[in-house]
């Protein structure tokens, strides 16, 4: 069973509270403490899974004494029909931790199904698809997790993780009359040396001042197929390069096809289409 940090445990505890399953006029009215049953997680749809583990601690949080099983691991795929797992024991203890255990697991392989159609578009070339901060909060670590496993990687999991260069960053240092060029190479002398500095460009220009700088990696930003062309034959071999902005489907491996290491999606966790997953419940 996949090990996760504390705040994968208190945003479990979060949902549980949010649902008041402990609460829960319907079962309590209706399903008798003593009627026990067997439940099936089973996908509807095709797709990659994660989230089986934390579907399965949801479980456990919400009644101790249910037992639950898993018979597929996160990262394998899914097509409708599949067993994901099994959970036996108290009905109205099942009932109670339907709704939050879907809910994990069905964004989650919502998350790893659309990286897995993004990395399956570029299979063959050396480019990496890549997520960002843009997740919701208290869902990064399972959100990046998910990208894991749909087979792409994680960009920065918080600030900490390196120094990025934006517009914005460039603009708060015009009143002491700094260009592109000079806040890198500020960031340079101050970064730790185990920090990389990445740099957003937008243009042709802003590509060769960044090399000129010593930027460590390069972030094309919304640019067109050929614009991004153009900028990898200056770039050459002197950055990594990411690309980044209004990259689909249709469009991601014309991109990969321009020698990018990298291509950050933001995508993949801030507009997440939910797995269709199902609990099928019967009773004993």
């Amino acid at each position: 069973m996949t090990e996760f940090p504390p705040d994968v445990h208190s945003l479990i505890d979060a949902a549980v509270a949010e649902d008041q399953t402990f609460n829960d006029p319907t079962t309590q009215a209706v399903v008798p403490p003593e009627i026990q049953g067997t439940g099936m997680l089973r996908a509807k749809a095709t797709g990659v899974l994660a989230g089986v583990d934390v579907a399965i601690a949801v479980f456990k949080r919400v009644d101790p004494t249910l037992e639950v099983k898993a018979i597929l691991k996160d990262g394998a795929p899914l097509s409708p029909g599949d067993d994901i797992a099994e959970v036996r024991g108290s009905a109205a203890g099942i009932l109670r931790a339907e709704r939050i255990a879907l809910n994990f697991m069905q964004r989650m392989s919502g998350i790893a199904s659309d990286t897995n159609r993004y990395v399956q578009e570029i299979q063959g070339l050396k480019a990496r698809i890549v997520d960002t901060r843009k997740t919701v909060p208290g869902h990064r670590y399972l959100d990046k997790y998910s990208v894991r496993m749909g087979g792409g990687y994680n960009h920065r999991m918080n600030l900490a993780d390196g120094i990025l260069i934006k517009d914005n960053h460039i603009q708060a240092n015009s009143f002491r009359e700094m260009g592109l060029k000079e806040v890198i190479q500020l960031a340079l002398a101050r970064a730790s040396h185990t920090i990389k500095v990445e740099v957003e460009v937008e243009g042709i220009e802003q590509v060769k001042e960044a090399l000129e700088a010593g930027a460590n990696i390069i972030m094309l930003d919304n640019m067109t197929v050929p614009e991004m062309a153009a900028a990898m034959e200056v770039i050459g071999d002197q950055a990594i390069v990411e690309a980044s902005g209004g990259i689909t489907y249709d469009t991601v491996r014309a991109v990969a096809e321009t020698g990018v290491d990298l291509i950050s999606i933001g995508g993949l966790t801030h507009s997440v289409n939910a797995l269709d997953i199902s609990l099928d419940l019967e009773f004993d």
